[in-house]
C-alpha cells in the first residue's frame, strides 16, 4: 500500500476501509522499529536506551525484539 493510498483510506468515511488502513499502519510502525531497534544494537546501544527511546522498559523492550 502506497502512501498516497493509505492517506486516502484513512480520510474514507467507511469504516471498515478505515480500520484495515489502521492495521496497515500499525504493521508498518512495527517493521520501522524493528528496523530501528536491530540498527540500535548494531551500534552498541543497550537494552534501557532502546526502552528509554520507545518510552517502555528495558525488559518490555527486550521481550519484544530480544533473540
Amino acid at each position: 500500500m502506497e502512501t498516497g493510498d493509505l492517506s486516502e483510506r484513512l480520510r474514507s468515511h467507511d469504516p471498515a476501509v478505515g480500520l484495515r488502513a489502521v492495521g496497515a499502519l500499525h504493521r508498518l510502525a512495527e517493521q520501522v522499529e524493528a528496523a530501528a531497534v536491530a540498527r540500535a544494537r548494531q551500534q552498541g546501544w543497550s537494552w534501557e536506551q532502546i526502552g528509554d527511546a520507545l518510552g517502555v522498559s528495558r525488559q518490555s523492550a527486550h521481550a519484544k525484539h530480544g533473540k
